[in-house]
């Protein structure tokens, strides 16, 4: 079985970019897309690492339930963590401490806020009016800098 365990929940695709991107760069990690299959046997990897989106300042509800059904043996795990949001600074923070359970944030080995994108090709008629109005963007923006999966890669390697 492989070393790491890559658990991801994605809406448009982008974490599940990222979440490739770092397992091409781990070599020997298996992926699962919360949202769609049951992930293999958490008992079967030395590293779990479980990354979602922000959407509405929250992330995907399939991560919170992941990590709270499996919070006890996630405790005895190496576990990294990562989200994909626009911000950066405080208001990423903030996300990311609201994303994942106080004792896994304190726990886990590495930890990273990767950037997210807007894809309004991608969003139906009520998303891209959400987003117009609240955040006050038009188009679709990019944030995703592949080089920082590679760099959480290196980190869990390390």
């Amino acid at each position: 079985m492989s070393r790491y365990l890559i658990a991801y929940a994605t809406k448009y695709g982008t974490t599940a970019r990222a979440a490739a991107i770092i397992k091409d760069n781990l070599g020997e990690a298996a992926l699962c897309n919360i949202k769609k299959e049951p992930c293999p046997d958490l008992e079967n990897f030395d590293w779990i690492v479980i990354g979602g989106s922000i959407y509405a300042g929250r992330v995907q509800k399939e991560v919170k339930k992941f990590c709270q059904k499996n919070l006890d043996l996630l405790r005895q795990k190496k576990v990294g963590l990562f989200i994909c949001c626009m911000y950066d600074g405080q208001k990423a923070e903030e996300q990311f401490r609201e994303a994942f359970p106080e004792e896994l944030r304190q726990s886990a080995r590495a930890r990273a806020i990767f950037g997210g994108e807007l894809s309004f090709e991608k969003m139906n008629f009520l998303e891209k009016l959400v987003i117009k109005k609240f955040i006050g963007v038009k188009e679709s923006v990019s944030r995703f800098r592949p080089e920082e999966m590679v760099e959480f890669a290196r980190n869990l390697k390390d």
